[in-house]
This record gives C-alpha cells, structure tokens and sequence, in this order.
C-alpha cells in the first residue's frame, strides 16, 4: 500500500524533470528572499537563472547547522514571519537547538509525507498509533501526530510518560501502532517482561522508530519482546521533521520523498559525490519547502544510496539504515569507530543485556574506551570474566582495534526516555 501512489511510483524520468522544476523554483526563491543565500550564491559568482540541469546543483554551496546556528533564529527564513505558522526546532543534541519555520502549505505537506511513512510502515486509518515523543519544540511528535491524522488513524499523545503510563495507555486504548525511538521502545518493552504483563493481551501490531541509529540486532530485539513488525524511518528538523524517509514492508532500505528532498551522498573529507551504493556523508536540499528552503543541507549522518527496483512497487530510491554520524566518529587509537558497530557485537553475544556505554577518557595523552555492558545474569555470577574476555576479542575482530570491556550488573546503565546517550566523553573535562 502506499499513500500517494502517483508521487511514490513516479517514472524516473519524470521524477528527475519534477526535481528540476523543483529546484530551478527553490534556487530563484532563495537567491530573491534569503540574504545568507545570495551573499553565498554572488561570493560563487552563480547566477540562479544558469541553472540548466540537476547536476548544476554541485556548483552551490553547501549548508550547515553552523550556517543556522549563525544566522538563528530566523535568518534563513524565506518568508516574512507572518506567513509562518508554525515554529520547531532541532532537538539541541549537538549544540545550540535551531529554529525551523512553516507555512499553513508546509504543513500540509508534512502531514502527506509522514502519512507515507505510516502506511509503509504497514499503519492504516483503522489503527491507533500511540506516539511516545515528547510533545514540544523538537518536531517529532507533532510530525508524527499530523501524519496520523492525515491518515486518518486514531492518535494518543502521550508525549514522554513514564514507562507504566505508556503501558497502562497500551492495555486501556488498545493501541496498534507505537511511535517512539528505539532506546525508548527497549524501555518499554523490558518494562512489560518485568511487569510480567502477557504480551498477547495487547493490541500492538506495529512500531515505527527513528530519531536516532540502531542496529538490525536492535531491531529483533524489539519485535522478539514487543512482537510487533518494526521499521525505521528518519528525517531531521532542519530539512522538515520526520518524513524525509522510511522502509516500507520489505524493510529492504529507506525509501525517500525525492519528489521533495534532492538526494547527495558525499565523501565527508573530499566533499565529492561517492559511487551509488556506498556509504557516504547525506546530503538535502529541499525541493517544495516555503518558510526555510535549504539548499545542500550538510546532515553528518552516513549512509548509502541505491535507484534500484523495490517489490513493493515504490520507484523512489532508498538509503541504508543511518551508521553513525561523521561528527559521533570515535578514533580509538587511530582507529575509526561508531558506537553502531560495538552495538551490532554485543546484541550477538549471549550474557549480555541490550544496555551499554562507550565511555572515553585520555590518561598520558593516549585517548582511551571502555565498553560498559550489562551483564543479564545475577550479580556475581559465575563466568563474567570469561564472557568480558570473549566480548573483548569479538570487538577486537569486527573493528580492528582492541577496546577494554567492563562488565556491571543489571539496571546498572542509566536509561532515558527520549534519545539514548550512548557515548560518555569525559576526555575534556
């Protein structure tokens, strides 16, 4: 099933043609009412009116939430502040939270794309979708919220309740689909096994997670303990807010709103465009955005990119499930590490609980990690040092780089409600 079946199965050819429509009217726009935009677009000597083809789109600059942060809050607004409806904003977690503005038209098409996600995420109008994002500035929860309803579907917002609310939300409206991150979603579902509620008497059958990268180990976890059917999907406020992708049913990649988002993966080091398929730095640039309008918008996340067919039907191309983010890169003694990979080996081993922390520290000017993971036995338990050991040379082989593993007991690792805080950098303080 999809939502807009003519946008979502587009012919190639007149997908790319509506992209370049697209963005001939987004770059003129930009260069007319965004001052950071023209002085950029001058300092490049680029005339808006020399743009003839989408490859044309490299000779622009690129965009970065330093380029927000600079002009914040409303610098790279389009529109006069009267037209915008509505004010989001990043959820801070790099740094100075961003401010992002849309239109009564912004809106709606918010709503459509998130209803896309919905629906490939297998969610239709007769389900309840329980959305578990907290309800404020950061746009998730709205997005999701308007998604839903444009759907069709019926919403509970329960925002960030405690992990007893939400199950108690869960059993008395019968909710069928859950909104939330991954991090969150584990609580919840550790939550039910350790209230001893019987999972068959709930109703949930679906759960879209993103805001955050998990791995495939992560994702089976989930549908073992919530027994739902799981998929990922991302978007991010700078761009829009949820909606800029999501897998549908073959969970086979992320399909992406090309009709709206122009698509770039780059070396993030070279800033050159990489080979379709392999991983790389994600690049936006929206395509019908009125209030911010952005061109290259530089994400940090890394990812690939693939055009080829889907069995579901979809001709938009999909990226891979989110790796890391070039600015989450650890360098462990010289090595390049992402907190997804260590995640990826310790799901695998048994023993463990799905908790942990990278915790770095620089002792005698050598930078040094250590992997906190909950052991799922009794305290004291026999065997640890032989499991932290097995850990230890596991993490060894898949990142070429040896990494100390401690050990602590259950319920040990402080959990969170919102986006997990996986790594603990206390080497500048």
């Amino acid at each position: 099933m999809t939502w807009q079946p003519d946008c979502e199965r587009m012919d190639r050819e007149e997908l790319e043609q509506l992209q370049l429509e697209r963005l001939e009217a987004t770059v003129s726009r930009v260069y007319r009412n965004v001052p950071f935009y023209r002085k950029r677009f001058d300092e490049l000597r680029f005339d808006p009116e020399d743009l003839r083809s989408l490859a044309d789109l490299r000779r622009l600059p690129f965009t970065t939430k330093q380029d927000f942060r600079e002009n914040h809050p409303y610098g790279l607004f389009a529109v006069p502040l009267r037209d915008v409806v509505r004010v989001h904003a990043s959820s801070g977690t790099t740094g100075l939270a961003t401010a992002v503005g849309y239109t009564r038209n912004d809106l709606k098409t918010w709503a459509d794309l998130v209803a896309r996600v919905l629906v490939a995420g297998g969610v239709g109008k007769d389900d309840v979708v329980q959305v578990a994002f907290d309800y404020g500035l950061f746009t998730g929860a709205f997005g999701f919220h308007h998604g839903a309803e444009r759907l069709g579907a019926s919403v509970i917002p329960v925002s960030s309740a405690s992990a007893k609310r939400q199950i108690q939300i869960m059993q008395d409206y019968r909710s069928t689909a859950l909104v939330t991150t991954p991090s969150h979603g584990l609580l919840l579902a550790d939550a039910l096994l350790e209230a001893g509620i019987d999972r068959n008497a709930l109703s949930l059958r679906y759960g879209l997670f993103g805001a955050e990268p998990w791995s495939e180990s992560l994702r089976k976890e989930l549908e073992e303990k919530l027994r739902v059917l799981a998929t990922d999907n991302y978007g991010l406020s700078e761009v829009l807010g949820p909606g800029v992708s999501a897998e549908c049913l073959e969970r086979d990649g992320l399909h992406l709103a090309e009709d709206h988002f122009l698509v770039e993966v780059i070396d993030p080091d070279t800033l050159e465009p990489v080979p379709e398929g392999q991983v790389g730095e994600l690049v936006l640039t929206t395509l019908t955005r009125e209030a911010l309008p952005v061109i290259r918008f530089r994400t940090r996340d890394l990812t690939s990119v693939s055009s080829g067919p889907c069995p579901c039907g979809r001709t938009l191309a999909r990226m891979s499930r989110v790796k890391g983010r070039t600015d989450d890169l650890l360098i462990v003694k010289g090595a390049r590490v992402f907190p997804s990979e260590i995640e990826a080996v310790l799901f695998e081993m048994e023993g463990t609980a799905p908790h942990y922390q990278i915790v770095l520290d620089r002792k005698s000017g050598e930078d040094l990690a250590t992997v906190l993971v909950e052991a799922s036995g009794e305290p004291g338990a026999p065997g640890r040092a032989e499991l932290q050991a097995a850990i230890e040379r596991r993490l060894a082989l898949e990142l070429g780089v040896s990494v100390a593993v401690r050990l602590v007991d259950g319920k040990t690792l402080q959990r969170f409600d919102g986006k997990a805080r996986r790594v603990i950098d206390n080497r500048a303080s």
